[in-house]
């Protein structure tokens, strides 16, 4: 599959989606997308800057959504232009489709219908309650829907963020990685809302960001086409899901580590796609 120029893939080595949780600001935004576009070109990772302008599904009516979708497509389209990156973020209604499609390169959402006729590539985030084998019909409606508009139907990543586990608590389990692939639709994992404490700090959530790596490393082992992570330069100082951010810092060192384990992976086939004969 290609997107936003290039090839992604169980073949190929794996890309990044990165930026912060919701834009504070078009300096911060481009200076995120700055230092990860250095580190991303040294090593040989296609990279997206990934940000949101509305954070609409806030644990309390208090907290900080973002600046809102005018001024969040300008920061953007400054990250785009400025820094030469391809640009993601999130869409909530189907109003705000069209205009979101006029500025980024690729969406999240998990409304499936309105995206999919927009001509974007979308990253489908697996529901939290949904079972990983589910999502073929999700990307089947996707693709229906698409080719249906007379649009290229293979422009779907399916993307894995943890289940709900009890209350305020989410597990991921790595067979779901290949059970996606189910899809045929190249596969990502979010590292940093897996490890995310839904509303485990009374009014916003909470996060274990230790468990990054660890979760990042078992998705890369477990065989991927796309990571996801949340980053920012100082994550207790974040707007939003701080206890889950990366240290924009401490990227590099996670990333070199990343990309060592997905060449070893990648240099053979994928054993489980035949062990049952």
């Amino acid at each position: 599959m290609k997107l936003c120029g290039f090839d992604i893939g169980l073949d190929r080595p794996f890309f990044l989606i990165a930026g912060p949780c919701v834009l504070e600001g078009e300096q911060m935004a481009v200076d995120i997308a700055s230092a990860m576009k250095e580190i991303t070109d040294e090593l040989g990772i296609p990279y997206l800057f990934k940000a949101s302008y509305d954070k609409a599904n806030r644990t309390s009516a208090h907290s900080f959504r973002g600046p809102g979708m005018d001024e969040g497509l300008r920061i953007l389209a400054a990250v785009r232009e400025k820094v030469g990156v391809p640009v993601l973020t999130d869409v909530h209604t189907e109003a705000e489709v069209p205009v979101v499609a006029s500025v980024v390169d690729m969406r999240q959402t998990d409304f499936i219908r309105a995206c999919a006729v927009s001509g974007k590539p979308v990253n489908i985030k697996k529901g939290q309650f949904l079972a990983p084998g589910d999502m073929l019909n999700v990307v089947e409606k996707a693709r229906e829907a698409a080719s249906a508009a007379g649009l290229d139907p293979d422009v779907f990543t399916v993307c894995e963020r943890g289940a709900s586990f009890g209350y305020g608590n989410l597990v991921s389990d790595m067979r779901s990685l290949a059970i996606m692939r189910q899809t045929t639709a190249p596969v990502v994992f979010d590292a940093t809302h897996s490890v995310q404490l839904p509303g485990g700090n009374g009014t916003c959530s909470g996060g274990q960001r230790q468990f990054v790596p660890v979760l990042a490393r078992a998705a890369v082992a477990a065989g991927v086409s796309g990571l996801f992570m949340e980053v920012h330069p100082t994550p207790a100082s974040a707007k939003s899901d701080g206890p889950n951010l990366v240290p924009l810092g401490r990227m590099r060192e996670l990333l070199e580590s990343l990309v060592e384990i997905d060449r070893l992976v990648k240099a053979r086939p994928f054993l489980e796609d035949t062990i049952n004969g």
